[in-house]
């Protein structure tokens, strides 16, 4: 699905998967994390990344529905 065309439905907030004390770990800012859960909707894949670009050029490629995502993280 193209980034263009991609619903983002902005949330109040989402759970994080990567805590603060890995950042020094990865001071380049590569590290992304997903979760991907069956749910009886469909799929749910939760993502979080240092630099939000990649976590959102992940889930629109792989997404077929909306991108919930908030508006400060």
């Amino acid at each position: 699905m193209d980034k263009s065309t991609t619903e983002h439905v902005f949330v109040e907030s989402l759970p994080d998967l990567i805590e603060p004390s890995e950042y020094a770990a990865h001071a380049c800012g590569g590290l992304v994390r997903l979760k991907v859960m069956v749910t009886p909707d469909g799929v749910e894949i939760l993502g979080d990344a240092m630099r939000p670009a990649s976590v959102e050029e992940l889930l629109a490629a792989l997404s077929g529905g909306p991108v919930e995502q908030m508006l400060c993280g």
